[in-house]
């Protein structure tokens, strides 16, 4: 094991999404704590197997004060980043992705009321919100799926009212939700979003459809609402009528980015009960974790859980940054996390072998809940497919950079360093954009990065660690290359198989630049093992697997990884890139 054991850094000098995740982590207690209340995993089984939330579940995170943070603080709430949304969610996910989900579906029907609605409609919606009122968001219909351009739901102008009728189906929140975010047509071709408020309507024109049985997230509302002939005031039409179409593909890079919590989570959860299986199993004389097949799971797994880290918050930190990037990045967080959070729980359960099948016994059985929780992950908000046809779809875009590059430094700063707090959400819909206009300050600077990264790890990284990144860093710019070509011989081509594949290899070089540049912006604050730099190297080899499967980890470079992951498990600690830092209060601000 590595001897230097150092702490992680306090989490008041970190920005303030760590502190307000660690009071939630405290307030719900430790999950593999029978007295742990609702949050235990006890609790959580035993109401799995009713296909209910655990007794008062709901009760304790609004008493948290978890629905604030679904409201601008603007409004009264305490929505100021969304990164701050993203570690709490990343706590309750956790230990029940259902509870998560549940608040995830309220987030997607609340957003566009904070970015497009207007004043009367935000201070409705907060005031409902901040007394515990659940929203949905009903674009879905049966026969259509994903092609929204083919709903059915229509809302007809009648003097001052829009007369709606309309099934939406499956809706998460549908039947305990008061606000509907609606999406229906307005005209000809055009869509509109509209704030239903079922406590405004005739009981006559509208019903909720019955629950939808579901292989996860048991005790989730997830059903349906029919209206039929509905009236609601033509105010209620969320900013421009007839912007419904662009309002819903700007709300999803949102929540897409926000859903990457959920599956950290259920990797944080799963890496845990993986380390308590292994130490308190003994097979042929001593514990499992001794076996070597079972200790590369393991660590390969805490690897992902790094990796996920660093690809899901700059992205999270984008929206207040810059969220006229969201449009690709969020979708390359969507697809690419969750993936990897699958691949964690697959990995995890080859490690509890037949006691993962069980629905008791390790943690009470709560693993096989976590891997069918997990799987709406690569569904909601686009499924994996959806998402990689959208990144495909810019590709041609992003292979000729701007000939400016002018602020990217400052904003790379602003997205990677983990001590800055990014500036305040004000919500304003204009600021999202459809595509991101051929700009990627993450993809496009390979040259730069790879030339500020070596000239860093020869002059202070641990002995080793530069001349396996110079290897790395060449091969990573190969498969660049390769992509970059398949791109220019595609010909626009960004529908194919093929295309497809070039979006999956750019979602994985994605990630590989953003370990770098997690390195690079956070190695003067962070120094022990984090500075090191050994873990980088491990994460880099670790996603090369995924094109080059031959390449092997750094043997003499995982005790120090494997010395935080067993301090994380003693201490009850998140998996962290943390559990590697230790704050140098001394070194200036770069």
């Amino acid at each position: 094991m590595h001897s230097g054991r150092s702490e992680s850094p306090p989490v008041d000098e970190l920005s303030p999404a760590h502190r307000i995740a660690a009071d939630l982590d405290g307030y719900l207690g430790d999950p593999m704590d029978d007295a742990a209340g609702p949050f235990s995993y006890k609790a959580i089984v035993e109401a799995e197997e009713r296909d209910e939330l655990p007794p008062g579940a709901v009760d304790a995170v609004r008493a948290w004060g978890f629905p604030r943070f679904l409201v601008p603080s603007g409004l009264g709430g305490r929505l100021t980043t969304l990164e701050e949304l993203f570690f709490v969610t990343r706590g309750i996910s956790r230990r029940s992705v259902t509870v998560a989900v549940m608040y995830g579906s309220g987030l997607l029907a609340v957003n566009p009321v904070w970015l497009w609605g207007d004043d009367r409609q935000r201070r409705t919606v907060a005031d409902g919100v901040l007394n515990g009122d659940l929203a949905c968001f009903g674009v879905s219909e049966a026969d259509h799926g994903s092609d929204v351009m083919a709903s059915e739901s229509e809302a007809e102008q009648q003097g001052d009212d829009l007369v709606l009728t309309g099934t939406k189906w499956p809706v998460g929140n549908a039947t305990r939700g008061r606000f509907v975010t609606t999406y229906a047509r307005t005209g000809a071709r055009d869509f509109s979003l509209i704030l239903v408020d079922k406590t405004e309507l005739d009981p006559d024109t509208w019903s909720t459809l019955p629950p939808v049985r579901t292989v996860g997230l048991r005790g989730h509302d997830l059903s349906g609402v029919a209206f039929s002939g509905a009236r609601v005031p033509a105010d209620r039409v969320i900013g421009r009528r007839g912007s419904g179409l662009v309002q819903t593909l700007k709300t999803l890079q949102i929540t897409r980015t926000a859903i990457a919590a959920l599956s950290v989570g259920t990797m944080d959860a799963v890496v845990r009960i993986g380390m308590e299986y292994s130490r308190r199993r003994t097979l042929y004389g001593s514990d499992i974790y001794q076996i070597p097949v079972i200790r590369d799971h393991l660590l390969k797994a805490h690897l992902d859980l790094l990796i996920a880290e660093c690809v899901a918050i700059p992205v999270a930190r984008a929206l207040t940054v810059a969220p006229g990037r969201l449009s690709l990045w969020s979708s390359i967080v969507k697809y690419f996390v969750p993936v990897l959070g699958e691949e964690v729980v697959a990995s995890i359960g080859t490690v509890l072998a037949a006691r993962g099948y069980l629905r008791e016994g390790v943690a009470h059985g709560v693993f096989q809940k976590l891997q069918r929780d997990h799987a709406i992950a690569s569904i909601f908000e686009g499924t994996t497919h959806v998402n990689l046809a959208n990144v495909a779809g810019q590709l041609p875009f992003l292979i000729d950079p701007p000939d400016t590059a002018d602020g990217a430094d400052d904003l790379l700063a602003d997205l990677f360093r983990w001590t800055r707090t990014p500036p305040p959400w004000t919500p304003d819909g204009r600021m999202l954009q459809l595509t991101n206009e051929g700009r990627d300050e993450i993809g496009q600077r390979f040259d730069v990065i790879s030339e500020e990264l070596l000239t860093a790890a020869n002059a202070h990284a641990a002995p080793g660690v530069a001349a396996e990144l110079k290897e790395l860093m060449s091969s990573i710019g190969g498969m660049r290359a390769k992509v970059e070509q398949g791109i220019r011989a595609g010909e626009g081509d960004t529908s194919s198989v093929a295309a497809l594949a070039r979006a999956k290899r750019y979602c994985e070089l994605h990630a590989m630049f953003s370990c770098v540049l997690t390195w690079l912006h956070n190695r003067h604050q962070f120094g022990g093992p984090f500075a090191d730099g050994q873990w980088l190297v491990l994460c880099l080899q670790r996603l090369l697997q995924r094109a080059q499967p031959d390449t092997l980890l750094s043997e003499e470079f995982l005790p120090s990884l494997e010395d935080a992951m067993f301090r994380g498990f003693d201490e009850g600690r998140w998996f962290s890139l943390l559990s590697l830092a230790e704050l140098l209060t001394d070194v200036e601000d770069e």
